[in-house]
């Protein structure tokens, strides 16, 4: 079993940047592909970007590279999203997912393919 934590969210105004944090209970979590998700009121959740069990491969969702950033400190069980520059559209509760087997990185930004999720961070960005 993992336990995922999350942290960090806020309101801030466009332009911005907020830094998530994903703390993670359990063993071996080098192993495990970490995402961030997000869904937005009224829409469905979408992938954001996630990173391998290494921390050596990431993946963005395309209205999002270029501004975040995802990396995890092994050492502290912990997962990050870095977010500059921030949009009204980014406005959304982040939850941070984790699974040991998602080891073909077509599969990352499917929600159903996510064992372990967090309760969800609320971001808020005014314009």
């Amino acid at each position: 079993q993992v336990q995922l934590v999350e942290s960090g969210g806020g309101l801030v105004t466009a332009g911005g940047s907020l830094r998530l944090s994903c703390a993670a209970s359990g063993r071996a979590f080098n192993r495990y592909t970490m995402a961030w998700f997000r869904q937005a009121s009224g829409k469905e959740r979408e992938f954001v970007a996630a990173i391998s069990g290494s921390g050596g491969t990431t993946y963005y969702t395309d209205s999002v590279r270029g501004r975040f950033t995802i990396s995890r400190d092994t050492a502290k069980n912990t997962v990050y999203l870095q977010m500059n520059s921030l949009k009204p559209d980014d406005t959304a509760v982040y939850f941070c997912a984790a699974d040991p087997a998602l080891l073909n990185r077509s599969r990352w930004p499917r929600v159903d393919e996510y064992d372990y999720w967090g309760q969800g961070n609320q971001v808020t960005v005014s314009s």
